[in-house]
């Protein structure tokens, strides 16, 4: 299992990996605990993830000890029903202003994407930056992927105005409001967004690893 390894030198930004999913596609369960070779695949989010932010916790819903291992905060929504990812990052926004004051940001890694960029923050910040905009998301092959993002904590009042009054449930429909950037990924020779949500997407991520080790070996020599 990887322990979270948050660096002291990284971006004030907590990192919030979402793992409220009901993952009906798969018979249910989680799907960050599925096998991946010899690891889980919550263990490569962690490994890719944890570097790049202050902090880092789960969102999940049911009992937090099944997620013991990995040694991270382990946050539900705000509310016991399922209200999609936004909900997630509203619960990943309150956990910030109370334990984290000091960062203003939050990123999200979905549980269920193992090949997630290792240069994802700096790489959304500076889209906002560029583009003088108030959040960013990730995007792979001409299209977006909105709950990869960095978000403002300073919006957490709008957000949760927005999923308790007005029922706004889709990641488009409440980041329309505010100006957005996207920061483009190569998705060779694996798209770093790829997301297992069927048992045979477990297959394709393992010949998809293969295939992520040999290019990091490459890049490293």
């Amino acid at each position: 299992m990887s322990k979270s390894k948050q660096s002291e030198n990284a971006p004030a930004v907590v990192g919030v990996i979402l793992a409220g999913g009901q993952a009906r596609r798969m018979g249910g369960g989680d799907k960050g605990l599925q096998a991946l070779g010899q690891r889980t695949v919550l263990d490569f989010v962690i490994e890719r993830a944890a570097p790049q932010v202050r902090h880092l916790i789960l969102n999940a819903h049911g009992d937090p000890a099944r997620f013991a291992d990995y040694h991270l905060p382990v946050v539900p929504d705000f509310a016991p029903s399922h209200l999609g990812p936004l909900a997630g990052v509203l619960a990943g926004m309150a956990w910030a202003r109370g334990n984290a004051p000091d960062c203003q940001w939050i990123a999200t890694f979905p549980a269920d994407t193992p090949f997630v960029p290792k240069d994802l923050v700096a790489r959304l910040m500076l889209a906002m930056a560029v583009e003088q905009s108030e959040m960013a998301c990730a995007a792979s092959q001409n299209r977006t992927h909105p709950v990869i993002g960095l978000w403002p904590v300073a919006r957490m009042a709008d957000l949760e105005a927005a999923l308790v009054s007005e029922g706004i449930r889709k990641i488009d429909e409440w980041t329309a409001r505010y100006k957005i950037s996207a920061a483009p990924f190569v998705a060779t020779p694996v798209d770093p967004f790829f997301n297992i949500n069927h048992r045979e997407d477990l297959s394709k991520a393992q010949n998809l690893l293969a295939m992520q080790v040999l290019a990091d070996k490459e890049k490293n020599t």
